[in-house]
């Protein structure tokens, strides 16, 4: 198999099992939260995107890593590590614009990786932040996915 083909086997099974872990178990155990705790369960792995500023790092992508990818990449992820967190500081502190926040966040964020993702000729380069696209992004599109679902909900 080619690298490529490799990256596409390997995110698509992750984005599978990461939406039936989803489905089955926390997608059932979020439906008895409030919609301000949902939201800010499903924020928590995109407070950790900060770990995007790996695609900076000299050694753990490969020389010629496109340095538009990995600019727009790493500071694409922090700043919506950050956006993340001050979504759980004003969903939990009840600020009223919250809501209004986490929308602006979730359309940021997605976008986000829709961009990172659509490059695929930078997948030979990734080096060991392989793991990135491969692991951590199907968990934040599935709770980016979810996170619109909540917020499209009616009745809550």
């Amino acid at each position: 198999m080619t690298p490529l083909e490799i990256f596409g086997l390997q995110f698509v099974m992750s984005v599978l099992v990461v939406s039936l872990i989803a489905k089955f178990y926390v997608a059932p155990w979020l439906a008895q939260k409030s919609t301000n705790d949902a939201l800010m369960i499903l924020l928590v792995p995109h407070m950790f995107r900060h770990i995007g500023m790996s695609f900076l790092v000299p050694g753990l992508v490969g020389p010629s890593l496109a340095g538009s990818f990995a600019g727009a990449a790493a500071y694409g992820d922090l700043i919506s590590a950050f956006a993340a967190v001050i979504c759980v500081i004003a969903l939990r502190m009840g600020w009223g614009f919250a809501i209004i926040l986490v929308w602006l966040f979730n359309i940021v964020g997605t976008v986000d990786l829709i961009n990172a993702l659509r490059q695929a000729e930078v997948i030979p380069q990734l080096g060991v932040t392989w793991f990135i696209p491969t692991f951590i992004v199907p968990v934040l599109l599935v709770s980016h996915a979810m996170i619109f679902a909540r917020l499209l909900k009616k009745g809550d």
